[in-house]
């Protein structure tokens, strides 16, 4: 029952545009599965690739940043945490806090992709641990990685920064 929903919730989310007129093409969408019947997913815009992105500057620090312009959209089929914070089932909209040091992860309640952030949204703001990568990204991605067996790291690449945060699956 509980998947029929979240599989007819992730539908409807994705005729809406379509059925409005709105060209999905530029979006991408990322999974983790704890298993068969529990999965995150992540729809996001891809950004304009460019011969160098620059943090601070194409890409504000300190200020909310919604990448593509809208919102990216997190569809979660089973409880889970993250940084000790309980998510329920549902669809939720993310945003990103970038800065030179540490990135904030925002999760909303709001399921507007308009792009429009709200702050009395947020349902939980995590710190995502970074690292430098090896070659820069010219285009904002986004990945999933099992790093245990109920735990996804969701992982954001832009420039020379990698910046990931790790949902963790309640049993």
């Amino acid at each position: 029952m509980r998947n029929r929903f979240c599989l007819y919730v992730f539908a409807l989310l994705l005729a809406v545009p379509a059925v409005c007129g709105q060209d999905i093409s530029d979006s991408n969408t990322v999974d983790c599965n704890f298993d068969e019947n529990r999965q995150l997913a992540v729809e996001y815009q891809k950004t304009a690739p460019s011969k160098r992105p620059v943090l601070g500057r194409d890409v504000p620090y300190d200020r909310v940043w919604a990448p593509g312009g809208k919102p990216m959209t997190l569809f979660v089929s089973t409880p889970v945490s993250l940084e000790g914070h309980s998510l329920p089932l549902g669809a939720y909209t993310m945003f990103v806090v970038p800065s030179e040091k540490k990135w904030k992860l925002i999760i909303s309640k709001s399921t507007d992709t308009s792009g429009k952030y709200d702050e009395k949204d947020d349902i939980l703001r995590a710190t995502m641990d970074m690292g430098e990568l090896a070659h820069p990204e010219n285009q904002f991605s986004v990945f999933f990685g099992h790093v245990a067996p109920n735990q996804c790291a969701l992982r954001f690449e832009l420039d020379k920064v990698g910046a990931f945060a790790t949902f963790e699956a309640k049993k």
